[in-house]
């Protein structure tokens, strides 16, 4: 789409003043762009930045190619206002640039705004964040897939990558039903790709160990461990440590489910974040169906085309994935107070 200023021009944005200009890339369909402009000019103002400058994205460009162009107008930092999808390819516009991006959380997901600990329904907290607030610094994944025609894509993403039953599930979502409901569209997602032979035979490489088979219904690549709903599904991984922290999840029948379930809601979830909890976690054997693992590179090779997604998008289907971590690739903005 062509930039929608209305307020400011990029080829004006270069002035010889202190003046500071912002960029906010929004998401047409997620964001009530009235509303929007309304509170970005009340709260730029209170900061003493100048006009922003404004870019709708499409189902073209979902954000990369605006964050591009508000990087040449020189913006000092580059708001995502939309869902995970437009964070995603904005904060891949912006790998290894010093200019942060904010976040305008908005959709069914916002991952990355849940796992920094972020306001999720106060916008004008938001923009006193992105005009007032502090950097932080995250560690991005970055994923190479190998396609069946054997070209080669690659893509960023911010909180987690999956293959198997995740990716299916994904690739399975009805998006008008999920407009509706949001992620209970997820539970039919899930019927679906139940139906389906959903057990995948890998054969990965984690960092410099040999090479090694694994049989699991879905492995998640995590640089951040916390899904919608809170659910705790990595407790050990942290945005900034240089490593990914993975799971794979392999249940034999119903009970194996089942032993998911606790582990992850009712452990992760529950005892977890109090002492006496732990205390009981230490006391209990590790189930066999959840399998977790570190490192900083993953690469995994399978007997046949998947599903992959990325940050709860689907990205296709893959014969080969390779993750690695790009540290402290992207910077943040967050309250001052964090």
């Amino acid at each position: 789409m062509p930039y929608r200023g209305g307020m400011a021009d990029p080829a004006q944005s270069e002035t010889t003043t202190e003046i500071h200009t912002a960029a906010i890339v929004f998401n047409p369909i997620k964001v009530d762009e009235t509303k929007l402009r309304a509170a970005v000019a009340t709260a730029e103002k209170a900061a003493g930045w100048g006009p922003s400058l404004w870019f709708e994205t499409s189902e073209e460009d979902p954000g990369g190619g605006q964050t591009r162009r508000a990087l040449a107008a020189n913006a000092r930092i580059v708001m995502a206002a939309g869902g995970d999808g437009t964070v995603r390819a904005v904060a891949e516009a912006l790998r290894g640039s010093t200019v942060p991006i904010a976040l305008l959380p908005s959709g069914t997901g916002n991952l990355l705004a849940r796992n920094l600990g972020l306001t999720l329904d106060n916008l004008p907290q938001s923009l006193s964040t992105a005009f007032t607030g502090s950097d932080r610094k995250i560690d991005l994944g970055v994923v190479e897939a190998r396609r069946p025609d054997g070209s080669k894509d690659s893509y960023v993403f911010l909180v987690m990558a999956g293959l198997g039953l995740d990716a299916d599930m994904i690739a399975n979502t009805n998006p008008k039903l999920k407009a509706r409901v949001g992620w209970l569209a997820y539970v039919d997602a899930i019927i679906r790709s139940l139906k389906g032979s959903s057990r995948l035979r890998i054969r990965y490489q984690l960092d410099s160990q040999p090479a090694r088979t694994l049989n699991a219904h879905t492995v998640l690549i995590g640089n951040c461990g916390s899904l919608p709903a809170n659910i705790l599904l990595l407790p050990e991984a942290a945005v900034d440590d240089g490593i990914f922290d993975i799971v794979a999840l392999r249940p034999d029948g119903f009970f194996g489910w089942v032993q998911i379930w606790v582990k992850i809601v009712w452990e992760n979830g529950v005892l977890r974040r109090s002492q006496v909890g732990r205390k009981l976690m230490s006391l209990t054997r590790e189930v066999r169906t959840l399998r977790y693992m570190k490192g900083a590179q993953l690469v995994m090779r399978l007997e046949s085309p998947q599903e992959f997604e990325l940050d709860g998008d689907s990205f296709g289907k893959a014969i080969a994935v390779k993750a690695t971590v790009d540290p402290l690739a992207l910077t943040v903005r967050i309250p001052a107070s964090l």
